[in-house]
C-alpha cells in the first residue's frame, strides 16, 4: 500500500471532535455546494436552451428551402410560389438526419370571432407535417378526408382567448390581396396548439395547404416552400449547406431557422457565456477553500510533518500525504454535492418547484435537463482543482523544521 495515501486516509479517518474535524467537514460542505450549484446551474441552462430551441423547430423546422429573398422574413409568407419538385424532396429526404420534408404555404390574414379581430400569418400544410415535442395541443388534428380542402384550423391558445373562441367554434378568414376584395373562408377550430413563444403563438394558425392554395389561385403542386426537419439541430448548418450548394438552384435558397431567428438563439448563447462565468467564479471559490483549510491543516499538523522529516521522509512522500487529502476531501465533497444538485434537479424536473413567467422565458417553469458527461467534466474539474490547489499550501512543508516543532509537545 502507497504509504502516503494510508497515512493520509488514517489521519482524516481519526479527526474526531477536535479542530481539524471541523476544518475537514466545513471543506467538504462547501466542495459540495460548489458541485451542487455547478451542476443545477448547468443543467438548468441546457435544459432552457433545449426546450426554448424546441418549442421553435417544433413548429418551424430546421431548415426552409424558400425563394430567394434579401429580408429573410420570420413571417414565412412570400407572394410567388415555386413549384414542389418531387425530384427536389426525394434527394433531401435521402441525406443524413433528415428526417421529414414538407411543402407549406403561408399567408398573412385577419380572423374575426364574435366582433373581434386578430391579424395573424395562416400557415398551410399537408397531412404529413406534425408538432414535434415542444408545442402542446388539444382537440383534434386537422381533418384531411374532404377531397377539396379541409375547412378546419388549428390556433394558438392566445389567439383563441382574444378571439374568445374554443375547440369547435366557427371562425371567419378574410385574406386580404392588395386593392382586390378580400376572400373570405368561415372554418371550423379543431384544436389548439400553445409553444408559449409570443413569436409564434402571437402570429400563426395552422390550415390545411390546400385551403391556401384555393385562396392564391394556384395550382395543386405551388407552394412557398419546403421545411425540413433534422433529428438533431447541431446538423442544420451542414444540412442547409449541402441542400443550399448541391440540391436546389436559384432562385431557392437554404437557410436554417436559427439563422432566421439569429436575435433569440444569440441571446441563449448569452445565457452560455453567463454560465461559464458562474462556473469560472464557483472553480474560484472551490479554489481559494480548499487551500486555506488545507493551508490550515498542515500548521495544525506541524508537529506530525516535523516528525515525519525526522524519520527520513522526503518532501515529497509528505507533500503527498496532504495531497491525498485533498484528493479525499474532494471526492466526498463531490459525492455529497452529486447527491444534493442531481436530487434538487429531479426535484425540479419531476414537480417544477420554480416558476418562471412565461411571456418572459416562453415556459411556466424552470427547465432541467441533465446530460451526464456534463455532471462528469464538473467532478473531474473539481477534483483536479482539489488537488492542485494544494500545491502552493505545500510549500509550507518546506518551511518546517523539526527541532523548533519537536521541542515542545
Amino acid at each position: 500500500m502507497n504509504l502516503s495515501f494510508f497515512i493520509a486516509r488514517r489521519y482524516l479517518a481519526k479527526q474526531k471532535g477536535v479542530f481539524s474535524s471541523f476544518i475537514i467537514r466545513l471543506a467538504i460542505v462547501a466542495t459540495g455546494l460548489s458541485v451542487a450549484v455547478m451542476i443545477v446551474t448547468v443543467a438548468v441552462l441546457t435544459g432552457f436552451n433545449h426546450a426554448v430551441s424546441e418549442k421553435l423547430y417544433s413548429f418551424m423546422g430546421h431548415v426552409h428551402v424558400v425563394p430567394y429573398d434579401e429580408t429573410r422574413s420570420t413571417s414565412l409568407s412570400y407572394s410567388t410560389p415555386i413549384w414542389y419538385d418531387t425530384a427536389v424532396v426525394n434527394a433531401i429526404g435521402r441525406l443524413p438526419h433528415v428526417t421529414d420534408v414538407a411543402p407549406f404555404a403561408a399567408h398573412p390574414v385577419i380572423v374575426q370571432a364574435n366582433g373581434i379581430m386578430e391579424g395573424i400569418v395562416l400557415k398551410g400544410v399537408n397531412k404529413q407535417y406534425r408538432f414535434l415535442k415542444g408545442i402542446t395541443t388539444t382537440g383534434k388534428p386537422i381533418d384531411y378526408s374532404d377531397t377539396a380542402y379541409s375547412k378546419q384550423i388549428l390556433l394558438s391558445n392566445s389567439t383563441a382567448d382574444k378571439l374568445n373562441v374554443n375547440i369547435g367554434d366557427t371562425v371567419q378568414l378574410d385574406l386580404i390581396q392588395g386593392d382586390k376584395l378580400p376572400r373570405i373562408r368561415r372554418v371550423r377550430v379543431s384544436g389548439l396548439y400553445h409553444s408559449g413563444m409570443d413569436d409564434v403563438d402571437g402570429l400563426y394558425a395552422v390550415c390545411d395547404i390546400r385551403l391556401l392554395q384555393r385562396l392564391n389561385n394556384w395550382t395543386t403542386d405551388s407552394v412557398n416552400g419546403l421545411q425540413v426537419n433534422l433529428d438533431d439541430a447541431q446538423y442544420a448548418d451542414t444540412v442547409a449547406s449541402f441542400i443550399h450548394y448541391n440540391i436546389v438552384k436559384a432562385p431557392l435558397e437554404a437557410y436554417t431557422t436559427a439563422f432566421n431567428y439569429s436575435n433569440l438563439f444569440d441571446w441563449l448563447n448569452l445565457l452560455d457565456t453567463n454560465a461559464l462565468i458562474l462556473l469560472a467564479i464557483m472553480s474560484v471559490v472551490c479554489i481559494i477553500n480548499m487551500a486555506a483549510v488545507l493551508l490550515i491543516l498542515m500548521m495544525d499538523r506541524a508537529r506530525m510533518i516535523g516528525l515525519l522529516k525526522a524519520l527520513g521522509m522526503p518532501f515529497g512522500e509528505t507533500r503527498n500525504i496532504f495531497l491525498g487529502i485533498a484528493g479525499l476531501i474532494g471526492a466526498g465533497g463531490i459525492i455529497a454535492g452529486n447527491i444534493f444538485g442531481l436530487g434538487l434537479c429531479w426535484l425540479q424536473d419531476k414537480y417544477g418547484l420554480i416558476k418562471l413567467d412565461e411571456t418572459n422565458y416562453y415556459m411556466r417553469y424552470a427547465p432541467i435537463k441533465v446530460i451526464w458527461w456534463h455532471v462528469v467534466v464538473i467532478d473531474v474539474t473539481t477534483l483536479a482543482l482539489c488537488i492542485f490547489c494544494m500545491w502552493l499550501p505545500a510549500l509550507y512543508i518546506r518551511k518546517v523544521q523539526p527541532a523548533k516543532v519537536l521541542q515542545f509537545k
